[in-house]
């Protein structure tokens, strides 16, 4: 009796299960037709003022709701070994507080996390149905890539050097504000020209123009006003990520997606095909954001940039000493670099907002993506949590 009294309480606890289950596929199968509605006549940069379900759904449906570009995985996968490690009980220290790793995890933003070092996973961890094969919008770290693929250029003979002006690519910027603003600039956010980046003001220029490409994009921008000289103020701005990737198409005479994939996505061994956000169906990838990935290849992505973009064979992808200037601090700020965020320490990372992150640490052969979908877009309680979480893992780790 007793065993037939556990089997069925095996089976209604199982059925429970594939119960719930069915119905939250349900529930986001509903959501995404009315994200898929919404987005019909809405611009890319709507999605900055989606609840918090509808960016559970919408961030891992970009080729659903937005007009994108494959790119392609090869053949051989660059592999990753396992060593499980139990990095819950790890600590850390926020407002004078200690929590542990296992009650960051309690927090229901973090929708992957993934730890890799010497090459092995250490911890993977995935929420609200999310799962290895689960490819999720990176948002600005895409502008990390798109940095890469400028040094990519720079080697293979496409563009001469950072310090030539955008308008000798762009000619449609000569004779406005961005006449003599370097590609160097650019990389490090100090064109010195006027741009509001306030995700939470619907009229801020990131929200009009933060997903424009091509001739309107050029034209948005060369409308604004000089604030400060070439080269001396940072100021975040993903308009101006976008025309780095005008600049990359215009050097390379091809697609951001093309070359990505033959110069970096196959010869490094990305595991899974992506996608990166175009302005319309076969229109121009956006520069600055929304390569749509899984956390394995994102962190592929980690491991290629800390290689100094070296391939397995030897193969260099970028120019000698492209990455060290890339996490070179600006003179703007010393918080950035060529659309890197250099930490001070040695480390770095590519960041996207809800908490998208690929963190890079040479000095221990580490690298920590993060899947998010933080309550806001930048400044939330999870947000400083993270912060703290990572550095505290690498600490820990050591």
């Amino acid at each position: 009796m007793r065993n037939l009294n556990q089997t069925v309480s095996c089976m209604m606890a199982l059925l429970l299960w594939f119960s719930t289950s069915v119905t939250s596929v349900a529930a986001e199968t509903a959501l995404l037709a009315d994200l898929q509605k919404k987005m019909r006549n809405s611009p890319a940069s709507s999605v900055l003022f989606f609840s918090e379900a509808e960016r559970r759904v919408a961030f891992k449906s970009s080729d659903l709701l937005y007009p994108t570009r494959e790119i392609k995985a090869g053949s051989a996968v660059y592999p990753l070994g396992e060593r499980p490690t139990d990095i819950l009980s790890m600590d850390y220290e926020l407002k004078n507080r200690k929590y542990t790793l296992n009650d960051f995890f309690k927090m229901p933003y973090s929708m992957g996390f993934l730890v890799v070092q010497d090459g092995n996973v250490l911890f993977e961890y995935y929420a609200a149905g999310n799962d290895r094969n689960t490819r999720w919008i990176s948002f600005s770290v895409a502008k990390s890539v798109t940095s890469m693929l400028i040094g990519a250029a720079i080697k293979d003979g496409y563009i001469a050097s950072v310090d030539e002006p955008a308008s000798n690519y762009l000619p449609r910027l000569r004779g406005t504000p961005y006449e003599t603003v370097t590609i160097e600039n650019i990389l490090q956010m100090s064109s010195g020209v006027g741009w509001n980046e306030d995700y939470e003001d619907p009229n801020s220029d990131v929200a009009r123009a933060g997903s424009a490409n091509g001739l309107e994009l050029v034209d948005y921008l060369s409308q604004l006003p000089r604030q400060a000289k070439p080269g001396e103020v940072f100021n975040y701005n993903t308009g101006e990520t976008n025309l780095v990737g005008e600049i990359l198409r215009a050097a390379i005479g091809n697609n951001a997606s093309t070359y990505l994939t033959y110069k970096i996505w196959q010869p490094y061994g990305m595991e899974s095909d992506a996608s990166w956000m175009t302005n319309v169906p076969g229109g121009v990838e956006t520069g600055g954001c929304c390569i749509n990935a899984t956390l394995r290849d994102y962190a592929r992505i980690g491991l290629f940039a800390m290689s100094g973009g070296v391939l397995a064979d030897g193969t260099a992808v970028l120019p000698d000493g492209w990455m060290m200037d890339s996490i070179t601090p600006s003179k703007g700020y010393v918080g950035y670099g060529y659309l890197w965020w250099p930490h001070g320490d040695g480390a770095y990372s590519a960041r996207g907002i809800f908490q998208q992150q690929i963190y890079i640490n040479p000095a221990q052969d580490l690298v920590i993506a993060v899947h998010g979908n933080a309550p806001t877009a930048v400044g939330s309680e999870y947000s400083q949590h993270l912060s703290q979480v990572i550095p505290a893992i690498a600490r820990q780790l050591k």
